[in-house]
């Protein structure tokens, strides 16, 4: 699946996933609302991001794991 709100460049942040234009990780993103910071509050410290892309960033993560598979326990 694309993800035009989300890029890769081996020159920005060593090629990790990364808001288009920024070097905000996805992981970044993802570890902020694990921690229960809410889409609100990092779009208040990320004033250049729109809540689409946040949302963006969940579905690349969601995206990607679903190519990953399942591992047998």
């Amino acid at each position: 699946m694309e993800h035009p709100r989300i890029s890769r460049d081996p020159a920005i942040m060593m090629g990790k996933p990364c808001v288009t234009g920024t070097r905000l990780t996805v992981e970044h993103i993802l570890r902020a609302l694990s921690q229960g910071v809410s889409i609100d509050v990092v779009l208040e410290e990320y004033p250049r991001l729109k809540r689409e892309d946040v949302l963006a960033a969940v579905a690349y993560a969601a995206d990607y794991l679903r190519q990953e598979g399942l591992i047998a326990a």
